[in-house]
């Protein structure tokens, strides 16, 4: 074909090329406008993240990873909007990888399978890795996980897990021991209100904030950027359709529902507060329990699963030193049950500061854990004879019960003297109570008991075997 019949094409090409290219701009330009403003906002570079200065600050070791060009896998630790997702597609930009999202919400197998063959035919084509994105990472089962080591080790992956749960409990160990584990920490308040600078900057030219609406916003953050950024979208909308120019306090409560704190139901931070609360009540401290209790049932804690905490509270560290803790505690759980939230909710408050301040101890815990210790390693000891029960009179002829002493019938209803453990076991101690609350008072009576059992072993009076 002769060069000539091209001639009259060439100049149309770039034409038609600019075109399609301007065209592809502004659809590009209409999506992002379209796109929520956490979306619009997600940072470009390192340099733009907010937070997480002990992985990104000068020297610190995903810094040391971006600037030295070293991709490896890892699993990014850390509450929902602290930047795991940002992250992990800034280092595929960076290293010039390919980027594939899978979560593990919404897919499975075939997604992970998808992934494989792209992740291949990228290999074959440019001879680099794929980065694969696992979103909510724990929430994939072991066989999941475990479809993701072959290629991490053979090098067609690199692997980039995000979760909201601790790492040891839910991620496999052999895709744990090939990944770093870095650890992202909710944004701090003067990190929201950077952020909220910058929104207003890039998104709200000629809305303002009061001081009042910015303590409000980062209260609802709650140290995640997505929900800040969406209270800010909701609020400056309707502002902008009713012409406000300045938003304050009053206009942004009633322009947003009532925003509970972060409390994941099933991970990792619901135990924490669990915790905290234990705690707070073991250590007496009424306030701080209260407000670690107030802070689970506004996150949305089942207050009877509170109720059920607070009985093993009474058991287990307090016990005996004040025995109505337990019954305060199980007429807090009874009294919910018949009124319901919030009435109900005030008596698991009583219960609460009754148990912070109740004396406090463990003995009966400690000595229940030790006996039971004990036996496991222990051989199988033979009730002691006189301690068996003869309910016929074969047994009675084998002399089950020969010799036992009826308390009831000694002085103070006590027999000084009788062994009732195991032989071998003579003198054995468990239970040591307290010098706190009622457990004064057991001690001094174990005391007295003891007391009473030597001087029958003086006289010749205890038990011989």
């Amino acid at each position: 074909m002769s060069q000539d019949l091209f001639e009259g094409l060439e100049p149309e090409q770039p034409i038609r090329s600019s075109v399609a290219s301007e065209a592809a701009s502004r659809a590009a330009l209409l999506l992002n406008k379209l796109a929520p403003l956490a979306e619009r906002m997600r940072p470009k570079t390192i340099d733009e993240v907010i937070g997480q200065k002990k992985l990104l600050g000068p020297g610190q070791p995903l810094r040391v990873a971006f600037e030295t060009h070293r991709p490896h896998s890892m699993i990014l630790w850390g509450p929902p909007g602290v930047g795991k997702t940002t992250l992990a597609r800034l280092m595929a930009d960076a290293f010039g990888l390919p980027f594939v999202a899978i979560s593990a919400v919404l897919s499975g197998v075939k997604e992970i399978r998808e992934a494989v063959e792209e992740a291949r035919v990228t290999m074959a084509q440019r001879h680099i890795p794929t980065l694969v994105f696992v979103d909510e990472v724990h929430r994939f089962n072991k066989s999941q996980q475990d479809a993701f080591l072959p290629h991490v080790e053979s090098g067609l992956f690199i692997f980039v897990g995000a979760t909201t749960e601790n790492p040891s409990f839910e991620v496999n160990s052999a895709l744990l021991s090939r990944s770093a584990v870095y650890v992202l920490e909710p944004l701090s308040a003067e990190e929201v209100s950077e952020l909220i600078d910058r929104a207003f900057e890039r998104e709200f030219p000629g809305l303002e904030l009061t001081d009042d609406a910015r303590k409000i916003v980062i209260g609802t953050a709650d140290g995640d950027a997505r929900r800040c950024l969406n209270a800010l979208e909701v609020t400056c909308g309707m502002a902008r359709d009713r012409k406000l120019t300045v938003i304050d306090g009053d206009f942004l409560r009633s322009a947003l529902p009532s925003s509970l704190r972060r409390f994941d139901k099933g991970g990792e931070n619901f135990y924490d507060q669990i915790s905290a609360l234990h705690k707070s009540v073991r250590g007496s401290d009424p306030d701080a329990a209260l407000y670690w209790m107030c802070r689970m049932l506004d996150g949305g804690c089942d207050p009877r699963y509170i109720a059920r905490r607070l009985i093993r509270m009474a058991v287990e560290d307090i016990s005996l030193a004040d025995p109505r803790a337990m019954q305060v505690a199980l007429d807090a759980a009874d009294i919910y049950e018949r009124l319901g939230s919030p009435e109900g909710e005030l008596a698991l408050a009583q219960a609460v500061v009754y148990l912070a301040v109740a004396a406090k101890s463990n003995a009966v815990y400690k000595a229940f854990n030790s006996v039971r210790a004990f036996i496991r390693e222990d051989g199988t000891r033979p009730v002691p004879m006189y301690l068996r029960n003869a309910p016929t009179k074969l047994m009675d002829e084998l002399g089950y019960g020969d010799g036992y002493r009826y308390a009831h019938d000694e002085a103070g209803a006590f027999a000084a003297g009788e062994v009732y453990l195991p032989e071998g076991l003579e003198g054995m101690r468990w239970y040591e109570p307290t010098d706190r609350g009622l457990e004064i008072k057991i001690g001094e009576k174990l005391a007295r008991l003891r007391e009473l059992n030597e001087q029958a072993a003086k006289q010749g009076k205890a038990r011989k075997r």
